[in-house]
């Protein structure tokens, strides 16, 4: 692949090997670092109700999200190509089988995420400029049927704004993006680090060590995670933790972004799956540290009941009462931006990929005069916006929801489900392929890669045994996919 643009000025038609190993680790740290590891162990603490069992989910959540890594790494090194885990399945299974990942990939799951981030993003700009909010409306709710409308808050102009802004830098070249994503990467790791010396350091006492771990596997205040079935049995405990895992999995999730960008990943045979492994380790390791952090300076029931589930933020507040709110809506700012980046970046390669093979819109298998896929980008961009501008309403309560968010909960369970199929994947392109070189070979294969793919089925049948209101619509979404893949390619088939 050509690695600058022609002399004569016009574009290449393929993308450029510009980044090196620091670059991949940081998109696979930056993708996964963004806001949610500063909130969601509230939730989980009120599913599980113990210290212990908080520490444990994180600690399941680590080695399944460096188990897929490294399976994902024999992946990366035999196929270093554009597109990464649609190419994978297409390779694995079939084309059709790529197709209705990357269909929601694009429908959903980066799209709905870099939605959800840079609304996040937006509401903590909110704390410190109280003008932007999601009730602070330029245009007021139009309402689309009895449960849907469309709105233009503050905050939602905030969160479009920063979307256009980061796919607008994106277009202008890979070094804009890289630059943006290796500066922002740096600064929350930096951020992270110093939210967790803090904690440890300063926010350790003796009440919250007494209060969590005086009886740390006894379940206070768990949730009722369906009648007659709590977090105070063994079976609950067993449910209770796959449940737990929607939202720590989510918040480790987007590991897999780097695998999009292989095509444009310097020796992407070595780089690949090497920045894989570090990444998640680093930041498996960090999220661990952070909870560690937050359970040696608060109660069980404080880190249950922060308010707007701002864990982190209450943590800081009881460490310094004036400073903490503004210290982590700042930390988590530039957590954000950076993660938005990432997988903006990234998102966009998986489409440039499906294109070229004639099941997407054939503009986004062009590259720009700056070698990347801004065609792609900018398709990537408005569908973000449009899930930013639509939302829920609830007729009963009348409050407004996000469109993203209930569409991010239908397709945790299906995204999960498409984990399992590439790792599967690595057993049956050994059998059907078994000459093809292999620069890295999965760790511990076939023992780590059949740990999670027994452990993620294990959290997929409690899924859909105890959450079927959320998990069901997301296989509807993948299965709509299926006359959409007809569709594209009855289309070419014209062509």
């Amino acid at each position: 692949m050509p690695d600058a643009p022609t002399s004569t000025g016009v574009p290449s038609s393929e993308l450029t090997r510009g980044l090196g190993f620091f670059d991949s680790t940081m998109i696979v740290a930056g993708s996964m670092i963004g806001s949610g590891i500063f909130i969601v162990s509230a939730e989980i603490s009120r599913q599980l109700g113990s210290a212990g069992w908080l520490l444990a989910s994180w600690a399941i959540t680590g080695l399944l999200t460096i188990a897929g890594a490294l399976s994902y790494g024999e992946l990366a090194s035999m196929m270093p190509r554009a597109g990464g885990q649609y190419v994978y399945l297409r390779e694995a299974f079939s084309p059709l089988w790529g197709f209705l990942y990357g269909w929601t990939l694009f429908l959903v799951i980066q799209t709905g995420t870099i939605a959800a981030v840079a609304v996040g993003f937006a509401r903590y700009l909110g704390t410190l400029a109280p003008q932007v909010s999601e009730s602070s409306y330029l245009m007021a709710p139009i309402h689309i049927g009895s449960r849907y409308a469309l709105s233009l808050s503050t905050a939602q102009v905030i969160a479009i704004l920063l979307v256009l802004l980061l796919t607008w830098t994106n277009t202008r070249g890979l070094d804009y993006g890289r630059l943006v994503q290796n500066t922002f990467t740096t600064a929350k790791i930096g951020s992270l680090l110093a939210l967790i010396v803090v904690g440890i350091g300063l926010g350790w006492n003796a009440h919250a060590l007494s209060a969590n771990f005086s009886a740390p596997w006894t379940p206070r205040g768990a949730t009722q995670l369906a009648p007659g079935l709590a977090a105070d049995t063994a079976i609950g405990v067993l449910v209770a933790l796959c449940v737990a895992q929607v939202g720590s999995l989510f918040s480790a999730d987007a590991w897999n972004n780097i695998t999009f960008t292989a095509g444009e990943v310097r020796r992407p045979s070595r780089n690949v799956p090497l920045s894989l492994a570090c990444g998640t380790i680093l930041v498996i390791s960090l999220y661990l540290l952070a909870n560690v952090a937050y359970v040696v300076t608060l109660p069980l029931d404080a880190i249950q009941h922060a308010p707007s589930d701002r864990v982190a933020s209450a943590m800081l507040q009881a460490i310094f009462p004036r400073l903490g709110g503004p210290l982590i809506a700042i930390a988590i700012m530039i957590s954000t931006f950076g993660c938005i980046n990432g997988m903006i970046l990234s998102g966009a390669r998986a489409y440039f990929a499906m294109a070229k093979d004639g099941v997407f819109f054939p503009r986004a298998a062009t590259v720009n005069r700056a070698h990347v896929p801004g065609a792609a980008l900018i398709m990537q961009g408005v569908w973000c916006a449009c899930l930013i501008l639509a939302r829920t309403y609830d007729p009963q309560s009348g409050t407004y929801g996000n469109l993203y968010s209930n569409l991010l909960d239908y397709v945790i369970a299906a995204a999960l489900i498409f984990y399992i199929l590439t790792i599967a994947g690595i057993f049956r392109l050994r059998r059907l392929r078994p000459n093809v070189d292999r620069p890295y070979k999965a760790f511990g294969y076939p023992v780590v890669p059949l740990l999670y793919i027994a452990s993620a089925a294990i959290i997929l049948a409690v899924l859909f045994t105890y959450r079927p209101a959320t998990t069901f619509p997301g296989v509807v979404i993948v299965v709509i996919g299926i006359p959409v893949y007809a569709l594209f390619k009855a289309l070419v088939g014209k062509q």
